[in-house]
């Protein structure tokens, strides 16, 4: 028999290098057009004015929204509750934050960052904690029940709106900024609020967090191949519910985060509070794509910029914003900006 001989200078399949991946930029651009395409309808420091406090709006709105996206992209879990650890994470600041009133008050930058730290630890912890009992208790039973989930946890933020006033009253609470964090930086005529600031930074690093997290560590690696295939990751000898059960606990973490820095932009609380921003909160996990964490980021700064722009060239069209950019995108991308769906 003759043996086949390997040609010369040929190479094993093996070796061959693989097509890199393109990258979406499409979407990427679509906050700065935004931007640039209303700069020729107001004055340079109106436009300063205005995209500065989007971009705070966005950011919050992105904080709570991040949470969700995590729970229903990577678990599949329609939790319709999720207003309620928003709700419950503003209130729980208030144990810090209304004894320690003495402190918000003092003219220091670090007293005020400090309260306001501790502050948001305890409502991140308490909302972990009901997050990580909501999920054994109410969720797990319902799991790829998708009809249950909604109606089960929609029950659930209507008795936490109870509990709330229950706990702390029917009344509103007002929540003061920190007296360092009250009023803005004036650049020329442009003025730009520091509470604003502050959330953009605070925005940021969650982002950050959450994208090396999902993307550059192993928990996120397993995170991701649990959604794909969890049987395959449960045979490497894996516990996948239990990092579920962080997911869901983290992302109720990331809701009272939210609700503590929308109650102090609003600068009062209600009990209601979470299920009022909670249409804003689904508007931007569905355009910007069920699990994608920069989806989620892009969709909220988008409609927190829309919200402020339409606010002032055209307040009647401003009630519906927000609907007309979801049309808009999902006519644009079906399955949103960056559907974990999409190859």
């Amino acid at each position: 028999m003759s043996a086949t001989l390997p040609i010369s200078g040929s190479k094993p399949q093996a070796d061959a290098a693989l097509p890199a991946a393109k990258r979406d930029l499409a979407p990427l651009l679509l906050v700065p057009a935004l931007a640039l395409a209303v700069l020729p309808f107001v004055s340079l420091p109106t436009w300063v004015t205005l995209t500065v406090a989007g971009l705070a709006m966005g950011m919050m709105i992105f904080i709570m929204a991040s949470g969700l996206t995590l729970v229903f992209g990577l678990m599949s879990v329609l939790n319709f509750g999720h207003g309620a650890f928003v709700s419950v994470g503003a209130f729980s600041a208030t144990l810090v934050l209304l004894p320690m009133r003495n402190w918000l008050e003092a003219d220091s930058l670090a007293a005020n960052l400090g309260v306001l730290g501790l502050a948001v630890l305890v409502a991140m912890l308490v909302t972990a904690l009901i997050g990580w009992a909501f999920e054994r208790i109410v969720i797990m039973p319902v799991y790829g029940q998708h009809l249950k989930q909604i109606l089960i946890t929609m029950g659930g933020m209507i008795v936490s709106e109870q509990l709330i006033n229950v706990i702390w009253g029917a009344e509103q609470i007002p929540l003061p900024l920190p007296s360092s964090l009250r009023g803005a930086i004036f650049i020329g005529e442009a003025a730009i609020e520091k509470y604003g600031l502050l959330a953009v930074v605070v925005g940021l690093v969650v982002f950050a967090a959450m994208f090396l997290t999902l993307n550059r560590t192993k928990i996120g690696l397993l995170i991701r191949a649990g959604v794909e295939n969890g049987e395959m990751v449960e045979a490497m000898g894996y516990r996948i519910r239990r990092l579920f059960v962080g997911v869901f606990a983290a992302g109720s973490a990331l809701a009272g985060l939210g609700g503590v820095m929308w109650g102090l932009y609003k600068e009062t609380l209600v009990a209601s509070m979470g299920s009022e921003v909670m249409i804003m909160v689904f508007i931007v996990v569905i355009i910007g794509g069920l699990g994608s964490v920069g989806g989620c980021f892009i969709g909220a700064l988008l409609m927190a910029l829309l919200h402020n722009y339409a606010g002032f060239l055209a307040p009647k069209l401003n009630l519906v914003s927000n609907i007309v950019l979801m049309i808009a995108i999902l006519l644009w991308r079906p399955a949103g900006l960056y559907s974990t769906s999409r190859g």
